[in-house]
């Protein structure tokens, strides 16, 4: 997976928009739009607001957004089933925040 591919993919499942992010993170949609396009490399600190802002631990996703070289020692099927259970624990405290507002 690639930095940007996990970011989209986090964002669809905590159903938040860009422009929602933008507000959430600072960041504006332009560049959060070249972050999941790839075609930008964000510092350690943009990754951290992204998170804060997505209420993801920045371990959980730079995991997700780890690629096979850097997951060395882990089986392919072991990757992607720590993946699903991330996903899964986001839809579930995704869904406890909307029942809590």
């Amino acid at each position: 997976m690639s930095f940007g591919t996990a970011l989209k993919m986090c964002r669809n499942q905590k159903g938040i928009s860009q422009t929602e992010l933008s507000h959430l993170s600072g960041y504006s949609i332009s560049y959060l739009s070249l972050l999941e396009k790839d075609k930008r490399d964000p510092n350690l600190s943009t990754i951290e607001k992204i998170c804060a802002a997505l209420n993801i631990p920045v371990s959980i996703f730079i995991f997700l957004a780890s690629n096979k070289n850097d997951l060395k020692g882990i089986s392919d099927e072991l990757a992607k089933q720590l993946s699903l259970t991330a996903l899964q624990l986001m839809e579930a405290d995704s869904a406890n925040a909307n029942l809590s507002t």
